[in-house]
């Protein structure tokens, strides 16, 4: 009797409920994975995007030796720096002459797809006893080609010595009513060609820092405006005494 039932009734399989808490577990990492691909698509996009800029206008607090540079986080040119906190180095980017940082509207400028403008600045603590223009007169006065010949904004442009050590540089001076002269080093030949920012200066800011800012060529015959520009940049971002 046992039998005739048993064949009498539909075939049918009992399934393990460890296979089906399996396959439930499995269908469910695949759909986090789904939403994971969806967000993390759109993060890498807007990074891929962005190429290393960030619009986040944030105030950064940076602490370098006695001094505290106050600057958002769009100024900061490296990812690593954008946060508070002490560092030995700090590097920005702005625009001239807006002296700004970068944001959508400004992405042309960032991207050099229209007339060079950007100027990259460094704060370091201070190694030398002089600020470049106070190193003309005993250092690079003996280094130069003389007598020069006239450059943009009034500059004199002069070239180094062979034994100066400068290779492929030539040095661009002006003279101030009682200061030391604008002076700056710049790239010559195809090297200043290949690079967005061939002219450096550094001066003395703060409590014993050093700030270096390179800037296009171009800018040399607005010089005046530049230098002051930096330096109302730098009262406004670093303050002493901290």
């Amino acid at each position: 009797m046992k039998d005739a039932t048993t064949a009498e009734s539909p075939d049918f399989e009992v399934v393990d409920s460890t296979l089906m808490k399996r396959v439930f577990y499995i269908f469910a990492a695949l759909a986090l994975l789904s939403v994971a691909i969806s967000v993390g698509g759109k993060w890498l996009g807007r990074s891929i995007a962005m190429a290393g800029y960030t619009d986040d206008t944030t105030v950064r607090q940076i602490v370098m030796g006695n001094n505290l540079i106050s600057v958002p986080a769009n100024f900061i040119r490296f990812d690593q720096a954008r946060r508070d906190g002490i560092a030995s180095r700090l590097d920005l980017y702005l625009r001239y002459p807006e002296m700004d940082g970068y944001s959508t509207a400004s992405r042309d400028d960032f991207n050099h797809t229209t007339t060079r403008k950007i100027i990259f600045l460094s704060f370091e603590p201070r190694m030398m006893s002089r600020d470049m223009s106070g190193r003309f007169a005993p250092i690079y006065s003996a280094l130069i080609e003389k007598p020069g010949t006239p450059g943009p904004g009034g500059t004199t442009i002069y070239t180094f010595t062979e034994k100066s050590g400068y290779l492929n540089e030539m040095l661009a001076v002006a003279e101030r009513a009682g200061k030391d002269p604008f002076v700056a080093r710049c790239l010559s030949g195809p090297s200043a060609e290949e690079s967005l920012a061939p002219c450096e200066r550094d001066i003395q800011v703060g409590d014993d820092l050093s700030l270096t800012y390179r800037f296009p060529r171009e800018l040399l015959a607005d010089w005046p405006a530049l230098d002051a520009a930096i330096a109302a940049k730098v009262a406004n971002i670093l303050k002493t005494g901290h």
